[in-house]
């Protein structure tokens, strides 16, 4: 059985994988607990200190896997739950993370992007919180975008919905580097990671460490609540329906 996430090693760079191509990388509850279980084996690596997070095949993440939460309503739960303890584990990371992104990062996907410290994108890329447009509230991602982008900047990405250029992404700060396209995408980020090799590993390090310790834990606490409230949505009858009829639209 192919393994749902992927971590690798080439010295004191790791690249951590999303590996259900099929589905462009949407987060079923299976693929959230192997990218957890890597997480988890990456964080005590003392001598790693960057780690790509990418996404096999044509897309970055497309989000929460809705066709499941369609199929069975227990598992919006579940699965919000999961995606809010990913996000934080991920975010805890003693290593700098730079989130290799093509094609789409939508929804969660963009939520997993944004708690990443730098994200590499290229033009033509479909990136943003369309959940509203879905019927779905954004509320388990909604807390990481505000630390990104700030809180008004925030509010008008989320209320409005639908997809945000890679170009206004970067002047936003959602992403820290564009690529001209899809084929220029690795170089590009290759040299985030070479700049960052550069720079003292300890000192990434302790400069990393400081600024999620002045973001403070608080955050962490306002994704688990986003997640309930999100969940609480879709349990919703209305809101459900909604979902079912954006997803017969496609």
């Amino acid at each position: 059985m192919t393994d749902l996430a992927t971590l690798e090693r080439d010295g004191p760079v790791a690249r951590l994988t999303l590996n259900r191509p099929e589905a462009r990388n949407a987060l079923s509850e299976d693929l959230i607990d192997a990218l957890r279980a890597r997480v988890a084996d990456l964080a005590p690596m003392e001598d790693v200190s960057v780690c790509v997070v990418g996404g096999a095949g044509r897309a970055f993440c497309a989000g929460m896997d809705l066709k499941a939460v369609l199929g069975d309503p227990s598992a919006a739960r579940r699965l919000l739950s999961g995606i809010a303890e990913l996000t934080i584990e991920v975010r805890s990371l003693p290593m700098v993370t730079v989130a290799r992104v093509q094609g789409a990062a939508i929804g969660g996907g963009c939520g997993l992007m944004s708690v990443c410290d730098l994200a590499v994108t290229h033009e033509g890329a479909k990136l943003g919180y369309p959940e509203v447009d879905l019927g779905v509230c954004p509320a388990v991602v909604a807390p990481w975008l505000v630390e990104k982008i700030g809180a008004g900047a925030a509010r008008r990405v989320l209320l409005s919905g639908g997809l945000t250029p890679a170009a206004r992404a970067l002047e936003l700060g959602l992403v820290s580097a564009v690529a001209a396209d899809a084929e220029a995408l690795d170089a590009e980020v290759e040299g985030v990671v070479d700049r960052l090799q550069s720079a003292s590993a300890g000192a990434l390090r302790a400069t990393k460490a400081w600024v999620n310790e002045a973001e403070g834990v608080g955050v962490f606490a306002l994704v688990r609540r986003g997640a309930m409230i999100s969940a609480e949505v879709l349990e919703d009858p209305g809101a459900r329906a909604a979902l079912s009829a954006a997803f017969g639209r496609r």
